[in-house]
């Protein structure tokens, strides 16, 4: 039985300090020479790995959160929505959270809690409930984002189903989002959910289509981009949790059933982070190492390819390229970003 970790169930004012010039700085308040100034939008079903991604984005200099607007996926919407605002509350930040779609657009929802817990935050005992969202529908939010904000980033982390509701009703949406990192499918190699199809895409693949058919900017960084960079063995864990604050604590006790699920199911040497290697892209694109731009195609229905990515490498199809598919990423350069923003 694993004990929850004290290490962020209680407030702290715990920092790492260096010295500079003679006077003491906190370091997270020192931007990253690579990062440059980014505001957000980051849509979300919130789980162990989403909410690390949050941390990231709400604690790294110079990234700024215009809102957060969550998805029914990892685990019913309600408690994605719990799991949003308690990140956001650990941050000490008040970034607005706002709940969206509850089911997929055509097949009923089926969850990932076997993988991330019932509560989706490893089932340590956080006290997930009773927090409010702001009042307002996601879809909506993220049409007026875009309307008042021309320079956003666009975040996706889970299914597509809010950004695919927002498409159906300003389609011109995409032309007006200058980018569009998403987590989901797979750029070449396995799936996770079946032989060759990532949960986020596989669990809403009409919302999907919908979204790789609609001219958004996308960056897709799939699943194969997190378990070659983005697996956290033991002594990895070790590194994240020597930071010694509470935000490090989290990140890496609210793994706990992401961890036995990785070992025993994705036979993986540790959890894997796949939205927060997303979330780096966003931050820093410079980690993504090698970016081809391809066809990409959603099956939506089959019993073993539903949700399938169906990249095409050798343009055989003669679609025209849609997507910017990452193949490659820094993983020194990952690492760094997410120690910075733990500290």
């Amino acid at each position: 039985t694993r004990e929850p970790s004290t290490v962020f169930r209680q407030p702290s004012t715990v920092k790492r300090r260096t010295r500079d010039a003679g006077r003491e700085t906190d370091d997270a308040n020192r931007l990253p020479s690579r990062v440059v100034s980014t505001r957000l939008l980051i849509d979300t079903d919130t789980a162990s790995d989403d909410a690390v991604a949050l941390v990231m984005a709400l604690r790294t200099p110079g990234v700024e959160v215009e809102a957060i607007t969550v998805v029914a996926g990892n685990v019913p919407l309600g408690q994605a929505v719990q799991n949003a605002l308690y990140t956001v509350e650990l941050c000490e930040r008040d970034t607005p959270v706002y709940s969206g779609s509850a089911a997929p657009l055509l097949i009923p929802l089926e969850t990932a809690q076997e993988t991330h817990g019932i509560d989706g935050m490893g089932d340590i005992g956080l006290p997930l409930s009773g927090r409010v969202p702001t009042p307002g529908d996601a879809a909506e939010v993220i049409i007026d984002a875009f309307d008042r904000h021309p320079d956003l980033v666009l975040v996706t982390l889970g299914p597509l189903t809010n950004v695919a509701r927002a498409l159906e009703q300003r389609p011109d949406l995409a032309d007006r989002c200058r980018r569009h990192v998403m987590m989901g499918g797979v750029g070449g190699g396995r799936g996770n959910v079946t032989p060759v199809s990532e949960y986020n895409l596989w669990a809403d693949p009409h919302a999907a289509d919908v979204v790789f058919r609609s001219g958004l900017p996308i960056t897709m960084v799939g699943w194969d981009i997190a378990y070659k960079y983005a697996v956290f063995a033991p002594d990895d864990q070790a590194a994240l949790r020597a930071i010694g604050t509470r935000w490090a604590g989290f990140a890496v006790d609210i793994q706990a059933t992401l961890d036995d699920f990785a070992l025993a199911e994705t036979k993986l040497a540790g959890f894997d982070l796949p939205d927060p290697i997303a979330m780096a892209v966003a931050i820093d694109p410079e980690v993504a190492t090698r970016v081809e731009r391809l066809f990409v195609g959603i099956e939506v229905e089959g019993r073993w390819s539903r949700g399938q990515t169906v990249v095409d490498h050798l343009s055989v199809t003669g679609e025209q390229p849609n997507v910017d598919v990452v193949l490659e990423a820094d993983r020194t350069r990952f690492i760094d970003l997410l120690h910075t923003a733990l500290r």
